[in-house]
């Protein structure tokens, strides 16, 4: 079972040491969904070394990554794949098979344990993913965590080109819609730069958190999966709306 040090109040701004957060107790806790819950509505995530590594760590990113909702940009390329209708979209409808996708990798930190604490998010409803189907199987995905009109990405993956950047497209979509105002990447990447990420400091994250997380947003709100037209046209209205205005 997968232990963590933690306390019932996380403090990111007085016990902070380089990646660390410690419990104020110093006592070791198991690692719960409701202690995930309450880490992600205080800024800061879970991490572990790898898969085999039992202990898990505490993340809180000096610079966080964050893609704009009004900001994601969508290359001729990608709106290209977009509209050639190659790949199936499905939300929700095989979260397990996402997680499960993007753990099948050399080095990851997903493990049994944490397989089974976002599956039980899931459940509570907490938990959420957009799958990419090819031909009925599944090629790509994206899942995460929403709070109030948080969303936090945890990880995506791709088994045909271009499917992690589909699945994406349809994330941000849907939570566009869904009324969210701040899609959390963690961290920032040559990838996801060039999908519309970028960096801001702690201090803008925690004020964006803070009113994210009073904010009413549905997942469910977009009940019908999308057709890639009326995606791209909700997009490039809301790159023309924030073309003067800050990004949210």
């Amino acid at each position: 079972m997968a232990r963590v040090q933690s306390g019932l109040s996380f403090d990111a701004s007085t016990y902070w040491w380089g990646r660390f957060l410690l419990a104020r107790d110093g006592m070791d806790h198991t690692l719960t969904p409701e202690i995930l819950l309450r880490a992600y509505a205080s800024g800061i995530f879970p991490m572990a070394e790898s898969r085999e590594d039992p202990e898990i760590f505490w993340v809180d990113p000096e610079q966080r990554g964050v893609i704009p909702l009004n900001g994601f940009h969508i290359s001729r390329s990608l709106a290209k794949r977009l509209r050639a209708g190659v790949f199936q979209i499905g939300a929700d409808t095989d979260f397990a098979g996402v997680v499960k996708g993007c753990a099948d990798r050399p080095e990851t930190w997903i493990n049994d344990e944490i397989f089974s604490l976002y599956s039980e998010l899931h459940q509570m409803g907490f938990a959420h993913s957009i799958e990419v189907y090819q031909d009925g199987r599944l090629v790509g995905g994206v899942y995460g965590v929403a709070l109030g009109g948080a969303f936090f990405g945890e990880s995506m993956f791709s088994r045909r080109t271009d499917a992690s950047k589909v699945a994406l497209a349809y994330l941000v979509d849907r939570l566009a819609v869904g009324g969210f105002t701040l899609l959390d990447t963690q961290f920032l990447t040559d990838h996801l730069a060039s999908l519309g990420a970028q960096e801001i400091p702690r201090s803008a994250y925690r004020k964006r958190l803070t009113k994210a997380l009073t904010t009413k947003a549905d997942f469910y709100r977009q009940e019908a999966i999308p057709s890639a037209q009326a995606l791209l046209s909700r997009n490039a209205a809301a790159r023309r709306r924030n073309a003067d205005g800050p990004a949210r």
